[in-house]
Parts: C-alpha cells; sequence; structure tokens
C-alpha cells in the first residue's frame, strides 16, 4: 500500500507499460538473430565468396522467422490477458445485477421465449409464496388465474414483435394473480426484453397492491354511503318543508283568516256606537292581519311552493323568477324550451332548488342588474344555464366555488347524474351551468 501519498498507476495505464516494453522485445529478437547469423556466416566465408548473398539472405529469412515468433507469443499474451479481464468484468457486472435483482422491493420474475421461469428473485418468492426453486424452470402461466393466460400469452408475444407494451407500473389497470395456495390477488406490472445471444429473455416486474385496491374499495364504498345518506337528507329536508309548508298556509292561514272575518263583524257591530279611534285600531288589526297573512304565504311559499307540486317545475321557475325581480329589481330573462318533456318529482325539486339557490346568491353576492336563465333540451341532456351581469369572482376555487350554497348544488346534480360547470372571472359575471341526462330527469327516482 502506498505511503508517499502519490496514486498508484491505474490498471489500464500498467497493462499499457507492459505491452509498450513487450512490443520492442521481437524487435531487438530480429536485429540480435540477423547480427549472430550474418557474423557467423562471415566468419566461414571471405567478402567476396559467391555465396555471400544467400549466406544474407538466409540470415535476414532467419531475423523475420524470430520477429513473427516473438510477436505471436505477445498478442496470444495480450489476447489472453483482455480475455481474463473481459471474463472477469462480465463475472462483477453479473453479480451487481443478481445483487440488485435479490434485494428489490419489487417482485421480479424473468422468463424465457417459451415463457418458461429462469430468474425468481425473494420478493417474488414473498409474493406468490412460492420458492424459487420450484419456481424456475416452471411455466409462468401456473402464477396466473386460468381465465387471463390466454389473453398475457398473447401480450407477450406481440410485445416480443413489437417491442410495445402498455403495461407500465402505475399507469394501467390493475391485473390479477394467482398465489401457489390458490389465491387471487390485485397486481401490477412492467415488461421488458433482452436479448442475450440468440434468445430473447422477458423480464416482468411485478407489484402486489392488494392492500391499496382494498383501500380505495373502502374509500369508495364511504362516498357512496355519504352520498346515500346526503340523497336521504335531502329528501327528509324537502319532507319537512313540505310539512311545514302545508301547516303555515293550511293551519295558520286559515286561523289569520278567520282572525280576519272576526276583526270584520266586531267593525259591522260597532259600527254606529264605536268612535272614531276605535275603528282606526280596528283597520289596523285587519292590515296587520292582511300583513301577517302575506308574510305566511310568502314563508310557505319559501319552504315548498304549491305550484310546484300542482303545477309542475316550469311553472314554479316563472313565479320564482317573478318574485326575485319583484324583491330585489333585478331582471330575469327566461328561455325555456324543454318540449313536452314530463320531470320526476325528484328531479323537478333538485332543479328547482339549483334556480333558487342560484338566483339567492346573485342577490346577495353578484351586484348585478340582469339575470339570464334557459333550460333547453341539448343531445338527450337537459342544460340549466345561469349567467349574471355581476361583478364575477376572481377564480372558481376561491370562496364562492366552496359556499355551501354550491356545494348544494353540486350534490344535487350528482344525485341525478349530472354535473355542474362554474366560469367566472373578476367583473365578467358568474355562469352556472349544470348539465342532466335527460333520463334520469323524467325517470329517475331517488331510491331512499
Amino acid at each position: 500500500m502506498p505511503v508517499s501519498g502519490k496514486t498508484p498507476p491505474p490498471h489500464s495505464a500498467a497493462l499499457r507499460e507492459r505491452s509498450s516494453s513487450s512490443a520492442a522485445r521481437p524487435a531487438f529478437a530480429a536485429v540480435a538473430a540477423f547480427v549472430g547469423t550474418l557474423a557467423v556466416m562471415l566468419a566461414a566465408r571471405h567478402w567476396f565468396d559467391p555465396t555471400l548473398f544467400m549466406c544474407v539472405g538466409a540470415a535476414f529469412l532467419l531475423a523475420a522467422s524470430a520477429f513473427i515468433f516473438a510477436g505471436g507469443r505477445r498478442d496470444s499474451a495480450a489476447v489472453r490477458g483482455e480475455v481474463g479481464t473481459g471474463t472477469n468484468q462480465s463475472r462483477v457486472n453479473d453479480a451487481r445485477m443478481m445483487a440488485i435483482i435479490r434485494s428489490s422491493m419489487e417482485a421480479i420474475i424473468t422468463i424465457d421465449e417459451q415463457q418458461r421461469i429462469v430468474i425468481f428473485n425473494p420478493m417474488a418468492e414473498q409474493v406468490f409464496g412460492c420458492s424459487a426453486m420450484e419456481a424456475i424452470g416452471a411455466p409462468l402461466a401456473r402464477f396466473i388465474p386460468e381465465r387471463y393466460r390466454s389473453t398475457h400469452a398473447q401480450h407477450v408475444e406481440q410485445f416480443g414483435v413489437t417491442g410495445v407494451s402498455d403495461r407500465q407500473m402505475g399507469k394501467q389497470r390493475v391485473l390479477s394473480g394467482l398465489r401457489s395456495n390458490g389465491e387471487e390477488f390485485p397486481l401490477e406490472a412492467s415488461i421488458s426484453q433482452i436479448r442475450d445471444g440468440d434468445t430473447r429473455l422477458y423480464t416482468v416486474m411485478l407489484r402486489d397492491v392488494t392492500e391499496r385496491v382494498k383501500a380505495e374499495r373502502a374509500q369508495q364504498q364511504s362516498r357512496e354511503e355519504l352520498r346515500e345518506l346526503s340523497a336521504n337528507l335531502q329528501k327528509i329536508r324537502e319532507d319537512e318543508k313540505t310539512r311545514i309548508a302545508r301547516e303555515l298556509h293550511d293551519d295558520l292561514g286559515q286561523q289569520l283568516t278567520a282572525l280576519k272575518m272576526d276583526i270584520s263583524s266586531v267593525e259591522q257591530a260597532l259600527d254606529v256606537s264605536a268612535g272614531a279611534p276605535v275603528r282606526e285600531q280596528l283597520q289596523g288589526m285587519r292590515r296587520l292581519i292582511d300583513a301577517t297573512v302575506a308574510s305566511v304565504r310568502r314563508i310557505a311559499a319559501d319552504l315548498r311552493p304549491v305550484m310546484l307540486d300542482d303545477l309542475g317545475l316550469i311553472p314554479a321557475i316563472e313565479w320564482l323568477a317573478n318574485d326575485f325581480t319583484s324583491r330585489y329589481g333585478i331582471a330575469v330573462e327566461r328561455e325555456i324550451e324543454t318540449g313536452d318533456a314530463h320531470f320526476s318529482a325528484t328531479s323537478a325539486t333538485a332543479l328547482f332548488r339549483i334556480v333558487q339557490e342560484a338566483l339567492t346568491n346573485v342577490a346577495r353576492h353578484a351586484d348585478a342588474t340582469l339575470v339570464k336563465l334557459s333550460l333547453r333540451a341539448e343531445d338527450q341532456n337537459f342544460v340549466l344555464r345561469i349567467a349574471d351581469n355581476g361583478q364575477g369572482a376572481q377564480r372558481e376555487s376561491g370562496p364562492a366555488a366552496k359556499s355551501f350554497g354550491l356545494l348544494g348544488v353540486r350534490e344535487r346534480a350528482r344525485m341525478l347524474g349530472g354535473v355542474v360547470e362554474i366560469h367566472t372571472a373578476h367583473g365578467e359575471g358568474f355562469v352556472l351551468t349544470v348539465t342532466i341526462p335527460a333520463h334520469a330527469a323524467q325517470t329517475q327516482e331517488l331510491q331512499t
């Protein structure tokens, strides 16, 4: 080990030094052979002997043979050294690759062109519940449910020809695997191929997603249950509103009407004998009763308009628009083209409440002077669009988009299989578009 602090020459530099010194040896051997042979020949002959040239030629031939022989030995040694180095490097690379495969957290399976397993790493043993000794040499179909085997074989064959696969980890549908005990489980897979000489090998990386699929299913089930709960609460709320509106209209309204009639009778009985102050007080009571009756009717209509149940959705929307204009002084342009469509009670209530919530938001936040309301039948859908010329909002993800009113609009539309779109910008108004399938709006009744 060097102690002077200098870095020792690398392995390749040492090989170059040895090869350069070896390259000088054949030339030295050739020169030495030529000189020695010529000296021997000249010592045995005179300088002007006719055979002089033959001696020189023999010496040259011998020198060339020595040069070729020495060079051949050097090249043979260099080739053997390179082969040995390449073999060692290949062994190191193979060992490194196998170490990566063994330590991988993904199940890795390599198969040949006959789809027989040649590599089965420890994670694959854990996932499939099968040892590598049992798996290697077995067909890959052993770990695929029978109903998917032909499809998988076609996929591998196509991948071998085109080199293109739609199976990439995290970007495809969940597949099914088969454990050694016969249990099926969900997995994700990606496939690649390499050539080893004339043989083609396919490597599949697998991931057991059982826990993730369970979590997704539980989340989906929870979401569906929440939607069912929301739909049921909406129905209960509408039923309660209908009951209260009916009691206000029938019970309290009748009592106020009876009280008004009694006051009229008192006025007639005291018309002659009662003084002016008494008659003015009775008239004031009459006016108060009239105002109270009007308030009761308005509250009952806000809770549940009678015409929604008696006349249907379109007249109820017309009444709502007129009432909105009379209350807030904001004009409402209406364009309703639904043909002879018959809306179910559930869809009529949902659309009426959506319109009511949209108009309420306009009155509270928009600072608008005009509202355009349209309800059309388009491409097997009913499209409800409410746009105002108010101040709008900065962005859809702002407070208006997160308000409980708009959340209720989305939930009502979702219960009918519809979608809600909101387009708004500061100073450009607010546009609410609700698209509901026609078959759902005309026939669907919520099961609660």
